[in-house]
């Protein structure tokens, strides 16, 4: 008995791997079939747990939940528009004259660098950064020449963009009306050990994980912008929003942000480069110790290790759209296999995400 029961044991263990790997292989697959679809409900279903916000408050002032989704959905629309009109327009001229400045920012950038050997050759310093440099330059220069072809193609595809926010925000009021009941009878299906912590689960991860990396995000925008402005950053607002909007990947995205924008800016002068990597981190130390602490809580119930796999793992299947779900999909899993394990109620939710609300509604 104790040599077959070893013996399962090791097979459970021998085929999980291969089984994981193939699962993960499946839905790569599956979404790079469905990737259109599927990125226009995971969209609708991420606004929806946003805007589940405003509407509960609504719904307080004794307000049918119809009428407080369609005021909160027209005041995100008239937001948008008021956004797409004034910010917009900046945000596209700026990358257009970035992408034109950038060649002459890698001749300048030649220039400091020649510069900077011939001064360790005056101290006899073995340094030749030429290799470095040409490679650096051709990688940006690729970097460069995608981006101008995919701005070609962006308008080109503007009205297909169009179309598919329209679906996002029309997907987005029918979830907000109907989506519990259509979530319900979906969950119905599994025993109640299972449904219950998983619906409570997704819900709390994916709605507090968002809006608190949109608040993170917000505050690394309006703090950076003005700091930029002072300093005299070419292009502030884009990379104070460069920055913001690399917020949303967890952990390392406003490294990588941070990175990306000194690196640009090195291109052009290196003393200025080096107060604007100071300030951002100054920025996203004080966003870490003091703003992400009460928004995020600690991130009791996964591993970082695990996070950082579920982060590539979610880039492995699904590109920029995975690695944004891939955290609150892997809180999601921690704390529904948590809550079965102990069968406590109080551990329905797992506490990867922790904001000050009221509790969602039966």
């Amino acid at each position: 008995m104790r040599r077959s029961a070893s013996l399962q044991r090791l097979l459970i263990y021998g085929l999980s791997g291969p089984i994981i790997a193939l699962n993960v292989w499946l839905l790569s697959v599956l979404f790079r079939y469905f990737q259109h679809p599927i990125t226009v409900l995971l969209i609708a279903a991420i606004l929806a747990f946003l805007l589940n916000y405003p509407v509960k408050f609504f719904e307080r002032a004794r307000i049918t939940r119809t009428q407080a989704v369609i005021i909160v959905l027209l005041a995100t629309l008239t937001l948008l528009v008021i956004l797409g009109v004034t910010l917009v327009p900046l945000i596209i001229d700026q990358t257009v004259q970035l992408l034109n400045n950038i060649p002459d920012w890698l001749g300048a950038s030649q220039e400091n660098l020649k510069q900077f050997e011939m001064l360790a050759k005056q101290r006899r310093l073995p340094i030749d950064l030429r290799v470095v440099s040409s490679q650096i330059n051709a990688n940006i220069q690729n970097l460069v020449q995608q981006l101008a072809s995919g701005a070609v193609g962006f308008a080109g595809t503007l009205l297909s963009g169009l179309l598919d926010v329209v679906l996002v925000i029309v997907l987005a009021f029918y979830m907000l009306l109907y989506g519990e009941r259509v979530w319900y009878g979906l969950v119905n299906l599994l025993p109640s050990n299972i449904a219950d912590p998983l619906t409570a689960s997704l819900r709390l991860n994916f709605q507090n994980f968002f809006l608190s990396q949109l608040l993170l995000g917000l505050f690394m925008v309006l703090t950076l912008t003005p700091i930029f402005l002072v300093m005299k950053v070419p292009f502030a607002l884009l990379f104070a929003i460069l920055i913001g909007i690399s917020e949303l990947i967890p952990f390392i995205g406003a490294s990588l942000g941070i990175g990306l924008v000194t690196i640009l800016v090195l291109l052009q002068n290196w003393w200025l480069a080096v107060q604007v990597a100071i300030a951002a981190i100054l920025m996203q130390q004080l966003k870490d110790n003091l703003l992400a602490p009460r928004l995020l809580g600690n991130f009791i119930g996964l591993n970082p290790i695990w996070i950082f796999v579920a982060i590539l793992m979610g880039f492995e299947i699904a590109g920029l759209l995975g690695t944004l779900v891939a955290v609150p999909i892997a809180g999601t899993i921690k704390g529904t296999f948590d809550a079965i394990k102990s069968g406590k109620p109080s551990d329905f939710v797992s506490t990867t995400v922790t904001i000050p609300h009221d509790p969602p509604p039966d």
